[in-house]
C-alpha cells in the first residue's frame, strides 16, 4: 500500500488544478500561493518518496510529469490571460510541450515503442516554470517583488524551454535512427 503514495500524491496534484485556477480567476491570491505552493512541495515529496523507499512504477514515470504539465500548464494559461505573465511566454511554453507530446506520439506511431526519459533541462525548466509562478503570486499575494527578479527568471525560462526542446527533439530523432538501424 504505501508505494503508492508517490502516485497518489501525483494525483492530488493534478486534481489542485481546478480550485488553483477558480483562485486566481477570483483573484484570491493568498489561497492561489498557497496552494501551488504545495503543489510545488508535493512534486518533491512525491519523487524523493519514490525514490528514497524504491517506490518507482511505469505509472509515476509517467503520472509525475503529466500532473507538472496539466497544472503548469493550466497556471501559465490562466495567468497568461490575467495579464500576469506575458502571453508571448505563455505560447512559448506550450509550444514547447507541443512538440515534445507530437515527437513522443510520432516515435510512438513509427516504432511502437515508447521511452518515457525526462532530462535534466526539462526538470531545471519545471523547476523554474513553478518559481515563476510562485514569485508572481507571492507577489500579489504578500510582498512586492523587485522586478529583476521576473526579468532574470524569465531570461532563465526561455533558455531551458528552447534547449530542453530541442534537446528532446534530437533525442527522439535518436532514439529513431537507432530503432531503424535495430529492425534492419
Amino acid at each position: 500500500m504505501l508505494r503508492h503514495i508517490p502516485n497518489t500524491i501525483s494525483v492530488f496534484r493534478i486534481f489542485l488544478v481546478i480550485p488553483v485556477i477558480y483562485l486566481i480567476l477570483k483573484d484570491s491570491w493568498e489561497s492561489a500561493f498557497i496552494l501551488v505552493l504545495l503543489a510545488g512541495v508535493s512534486d518533491g515529496l512525491d519523487g524523493f518518496l519514490a525514490r528514497t523507499f524504491h517506490w518507482e512504477s511505469k505509472l509515476g514515470a509517467t503520472l509525475d510529469p503529466v500532473a507538472d504539465k496539466i497544472l503548469l500548464v493550466a497556471l501559465f494559461i490562466v495567468l497568461g490571460f490575467k495579464g500576469v505573465i506575458p502571453q508571448w511566454l505563455v505560447i512559448l511554453i506550450i509550444a514547447r510541450d507541443a512538440v515534445i507530446i507530437s515527437g513522443l506520439m510520432l516515435y510512438k506511431l513509427m516504432t511502437d515503442d515508447l521511452k518515457i526519459r525526462t532530462l535534466f533541462a526539462s526538470k531545471l525548466n519545471t523547476a523554474l516554470l513553478i518559481l515563476f509562478v510562485l514569485l508572481h503570486l507571492f507577489n500579489l499575494a504578500v510582498v512586492a517583488v523587485p522586478e529583476y527578479f521576473f526579468s532574470i527568471l524569465t531570461m532563465m525560462i526561455v533558455v531551458t524551454t528552447v534547449v530542453s526542446g530541442a534537446l528532446y527533439v534530437i533525442l527522439w530523432s535518436l532514439y529513431f535512427v537507432k530503432h531503424t538501424k535495430e529492425e534492419v
